[in-house]
């Protein structure tokens, strides 16, 4: 609470705990569009993202529901998912005539070999030029799923996830 008669209420989605204005400003002020990716529960969502004094303006998104459309049958919101995500983001990114960005996951921790970086894999992999580290990309059978194969007994799902990944990358 306040301490003195001056007291200057914070920007609302700070108060909601939404944005990190401080980390919004490094990223707009490198002048290249953002990869933002957003991991919910039950989807993961990818857009490419330019900066406009207006609003920020969406170049190119992808979201974990449209997979079925390819023929994927897992979970939206696991990590093959999110690496299909990422690679269909950054095959629209590369039709659009957009090669490089920089990675924004806002609020989200950055752990290592988590769903986030999953989706930055897969935007790597579908054209997109984007700073990162190796470290923190899951490891191979993560993002094929072999592990949710193994685990649920799904022998078909790295197939799928093949048959999947081949015809995004035909788009």
């Amino acid at each position: 609470m306040a301490h003195s008669t001056i007291y200057r209420v914070k920007f609302r989605r700070r108060r909601e705990g939404k944005t990190n204005y401080k980390k919004r400003l490094a990223l707009v002020k490198s002048e290249k569009p953002r990869l933002v990716i957003r991991v919910l529960n039950r989807q993961v969502i990818a857009q490419l993202v330019i900066y406009d004094p207006r609003g920020d303006k969406v170049v190119a998104s992808a979201s974990s529901h449209e997979l079925k459309k390819f023929g994927w049958e897992g979970h939206p919101g696991n990590a093959p998912s999110a690496y299909l995500t990422g690679l269909l983001l950054g095959t629209r990114a590369k039709k659009k005539g957009y090669s490089e960005a920089i990675l924004d996951i806002g609020l989200h921790t950055p752990v290592p070999g988590s769903n986030v970086y999953a989706a930055l894999k897969g935007a790597v992999d579908g054209g997109l030029d984007v700073p990162h580290s190796e470290e923190v990309l899951p490891s191979e059978d993560r993002i094929r799923g072999s592990i949710i194969a193994e685990y649920r007994g799904i022998p078909h799902l790295t197939e799928k996830f093949e048959e999947t990944k081949s015809k995004i990358l035909k788009v």
